[in-house]
């Protein structure tokens, strides 16, 4: 049983945008705290941005004022917005939703920013 899925990703020019989809299951999106993180090749896996169950958002400093997080109830699904990408944009995004102890991570979509 999936729990959290992402989908969105693609290729794109530098400057462009893709809006990003992890669709989580019920009880996940209504009760856990959600964050995108990315994998870069050769780097460590970072966090990107968070929505907290009570809709307190933050962000990376790296994508601040560029990405936007977001919660569709009736989806289920959480979004992040990337406007003004940048090749160093270019990553594996992850979505994550947490609980206490409870983890739960989507499969991935790779993100490619290039010309």
């Amino acid at each position: 049983q999936v729990q959290v899925a992402e989908s969105g990703g693609g290729s794109v020019q530098p400057g462009g945008s893709l809006r990003l989809s992890c669709e989580a299951s019920a009880i996940i999106f209504k009760l856990y705290h959600m964050d995108w993180y990315r994998q870069a090749p050769g780097k460590q896996r970072e966090w990107v941005a968070g929505i907290t169950n009570t809709d307190i958002i933050s962000y990376a400093d790296s994508v601040s004022g560029r990405f936007a997080i977001s919660r569709e109830s009736a989806q289920n699904t959480v979004y992040l917005q990337m406007n003004s990408l940048k090749p160093e944009d270019t990553a594996v995004y992850y979505c994550n939703g947490h609980l206490g102890s409870r983890n739960y991570w989507g499969q991935g979509t790779q993100v490619t920013v290039s010309s």
